[in-house]
């Protein structure tokens, strides 16, 4: 063949990988704002209660949502069942007294647990002050101190900085130890010490608009006898008040020490003389939750499944507010509608003779809000075989506009695509320039972006198993996780868009002769 033929036969290839599908455009047509609505005003609804992991009106949202999948013909895949039981534990964390040189303070108020220990007793008369925690050829905390066993006093924000100019990366940009969420408190654990006490200005006003979140049950996968959890050094965030005084027979403040280690860019690293006690303990309940499974079956390549994933728990009841239920429409109601109008287009096609050539599971994951629990446990007692699942696609909102996309709200914060598959991230780049042309941002894509949203939804666990994933996500707004969270506020019309665009990325998915290759050893850290 000569070069001329080569020529034309490369452009038609191309020319046929860019075209769109009228059989495509036809289904995704059957993701409508108008049928979208009616899903969202009801998983929405004050009915619902705000859909809290274990709670009725989370059991309430799990059976429309079944309800929804056996209406459009969808298979139960859990031995005839939509529901994946998932075992929960809800911890009560308590505190029974916590004593800082003779003064007590208020679990809650005053302080704040990280995760919940195990029960323990502690009671010293020194502690060791770790400044900024930091270990780095430029600067170090820990130079010369072994802190296995001790309890240490770290300031948890920040590092030293003298005149705008960062000591550690000698720049106006602060170093990963300021970027990297928890950097500083994984490495002080890795050291074994019996407790650290984190100071940050922050945390009183965490205290202030979340005092229930830390005082209420928190929920976790019940363990099997034979996968016990790891015990790390337990953490309790402090304000302050309750640094200055520990710091009391010092003789200067916490704000005086991380001045002094700022102007003299030296670690201030010492034991310092100070009664703590302090008692704290667990109590646990069996709580109930679901996972919804709907399944329809491919064709020729059946054995490979793609996932739709999208959780429908929100946060629940604001017993203090005007406004007594957080509704959670975008958190994550959009994304569940999105799966119902993504599963109602696949079923259509479907019917008519145009079904996916492999297999696809809709699932809705419980738990997302409580710590990815749903997920975890799917992942974990997968009812398909991971080895079969070739991708997960994960909506978490995208029914609203945050303030940086204001101005120009055709547009979708797009995670993970290019994390493990070069192929996935080219099939969604295609499908988005094909179909729906929205601006795709990347921000959150970046292993150093502070926010950490790779983590932060259902898709990361796929993501740790090897599986190619795609996070869908509007952005955070100001009404994230507020009852300001309203079907009102919903942009229906940008919904069905984003969902489209889930939509168009699947299909290829799901009729491509070769699924997408793990060919990228992922950047992103195995845990944040």
């Amino acid at each position: 063949m000569n070069k001329k033929n080569l020529l034309f036969l490369a452009l038609g290839l191309s020319l046929q990988t860019f075209a769109q599908s009228p059989v495509a455009q036809k289904y995704a047509g059957y993701i409508t704002a108008e049928d979208a609505r009616k899903h969202l005003t009801i998983l929405a609804s004050d009915e619902f209660e705000g859909r809290e992991t274990g709670k009725p009106g989370a059991e309430k949202a799990a059976k429309y949502i079944a309800g929804e999948f056996q209406k459009m013909g969808l298979t139960a895949p859990v031995k005839g069942s939509y529901f994946q039981d998932i075992p929960l534990i809800e911890t009560t964390f308590e505190v029974k007294n916590f004593i800082a040189n003779q003064k007590p303070f208020t679990y809650g108020t005053d302080f704040y647990f990280s995760g919940s220990p195990d029960a323990n007793s502690i009671t010293t008369k020194e502690i060791v002050f770790v400044g900024y925690g930091i270990t780095d050829s430029a600067y170090n905390d820990l130079k010369n101190i072994d802190i296995t066993n001790k309890i240490v006093l770290v300031i948890n924000t920040g590092e030293p900085v003298k005149n705008g100019t960062y000591l550690i990366t000698k720049s106006d940009k602060p170093s990963d130890w300021s970027i990297t969420r928890n950097k500083r408190i994984k490495f002080l654990q890795s050291k074994n010490p019996a407790l650290i006490l984190a100071v940050n200005p922050a945390v009183a006003a965490i205290l202030k608009t979340n005092a229930s979140y830390f005082t209420s049950g928190r929920l976790s996968i019940k363990q099997d006898a034979a996968k016990p959890k790891q015990t790390l050094p337990p953490v309790i965030n402090i304000t302050a008040d309750i640094a200055d005084q520990l710091l009391q027979k010092s003789g200067k403040t916490y704000t005086a020490f991380k001045n002094l280690i700022d102007s003299t860019s030296a670690p201030q690293t010492q034991v310092v003389k100070a009664d703590l006690s302090t008692s704290f303990g667990q109590k646990f309940k069996d709580v109930h939750a679901v996972n919804v499974l709907g399944y329809l079956e491919g064709s020729d390549l059946k054995n490979e499944v793609v996932v739709f994933s999208a959780h429908y728990d929100h946060i629940g009841l604001n017993p203090t507010g005007p406004d007594k239920v957080n509704n959670g429409a975008d958190d994550d109601g959009s994304g569940t509608t999105g799966i119902l109008e993504i599963a109602r287009a696949y079923t259509k096609a479907k019917k008519e003779g145009h079904g996916p050539r492999r297999s696809i599971l809709f699932l809705g994951n419980v738990g997302e809000e409580k710590g990815l629990l749903g997920s975890e446990y799917y992942t974990d007692h997968p009812v398909i075989p991971l080895e079969r699942t070739i991708t997960d696609l994960n909506i978490d909102m995208i029914g609203r506009v945050d303030p940086a996309h204001k101005d120009n709200p055709n547009y979708c914060y797009l995670i993970g695509s290019d994390k493990l598959s070069t192929t996935l991230h080219k099939i969604s780049e295609t499908a988005n320039s094909t179909y729906t042309k929205l601006a795709i941002d990347y921000k959150y894509n970046d292993p150093k972006d502070p926010e950490q949203i790779y983590y932060r939804s259902d898709h990361y666990n796929f993501a740790k198993h090897n599986i190619p994933i795609i996070f869908y996500f509007n952005g955070v707004h100001e009404d994230y996780h507020k009852p300001g969270d309203e079907v009102s506020k919903i942009n229906f019309d940008l919904l069905v868009k984003r969902a489209q665009l889930v939509f168009y990325t699947g299909w290829d998915l799901l009729n491509r002769d070769q699924k997408p290759v793990v060919d990228v050893k992922n950047n992103m850290p195995a845990s944040r």
